[in-house]
């Protein structure tokens, strides 16, 4: 079963120089609803890709596609064997373009060669399938075409995804409570505190204790105080 319909935005560009090859990718990619592209060389991939346009014109005198045409592709998928231009040589004009490193490349090959696999992937390569590809292996692209679906959407490429997302989520409640608080003691500190030195202090406190011992109707500490200063002892 293939990809549901509405993936069929997807555009896979699909490089071979095996015209029976070519025609196999292309069928499994439009049984799984992609949209499909496909070029017999690696230097009409690039020209399709818009790299470097001045290059690409050194490299074919003749073009099938018109000049400074925009598209979209969401993933490469290209044969490793082919002549001038090798897939991982493809490859590594892909990683090294500014305007092209972050679409997902794919290599093939029908030959099971791990250094050769081992150095696609270290260039960058999503994944190595081994011919002649099958559907189960078509369907392990999704996941790689999802993350250019997200870069086109937010139109900044995956380095501004994870700042567009902290601007536009909106901030968590202790934020809020911590900015509230912070405004709180911005504004305490700004009022006039009142000064008192110690002697009004004092005197204050014992107005207080007066007042308390009056209101009670009891004596004040000063008046219950006994006072021997100015007595003198009378003997009989």
């Amino acid at each position: 079963m293939g990809v549901a319909a509405a993936d069929a935005q997807f555009h896979v560009l699909a490089v071979d120089d095996s015209l029976i090859d070519r025609k196999l990718i292309e069928r499994l990619l439009k049984t799984s609803s992609y949209q499909v592209t496909t070029v017999d060389s690696g230097s009409k991939a690039l020209e399709f890709l818009g790299w470097h346009e001045d290059e690409i014109n050194n490299l074919s005198s003749t073009s099938r596609f018109p000049k400074n045409q925009v598209v979209q592709v969401n993933l490469v998928i290209t044969d490793y064997c082919m002549p001038g231009m090798t897939g991982y040589d493809l490859l590594r004009k892909i990683k090294e373009s500014s305007s092209l490193r972050n679409i997902p490349v794919v290599i093939m090959s029908s030959e099971n060669v791990p250094s050769r696999i081992t150095r696609c992937l270290e260039e960058g390569a999503e994944e190595f399938f081994l011919k002649p590809v099958r559907l189960s292996d078509v369907s392990k692209l999704k996941p790689h075409i999802m993350k250019t679906r997200s870069w086109h959407d937010t139109e900044e490429g995956p380095e501004k995804i994870e700042k567009h997302e902290s601007l536009s989520s909106p901030p968590r409640p202790s934020e809020y409570e911590k900015s509230e608080e912070t405004s709180l003691q911005i504004l305490a500190q700004s009022q006039p505190q009142p000064h008192y030195d110690q002697t009004t202090q004092s005197s204050n406190n014992n107005s207080n204790n007066k007042r308390k011992s009056m209101d009670e109707g009891l004596p004040s500490p000063e008046r219950t105080r006994p006072r021997y200063n100015d007595l003198t002892l009378v003997s009989n």
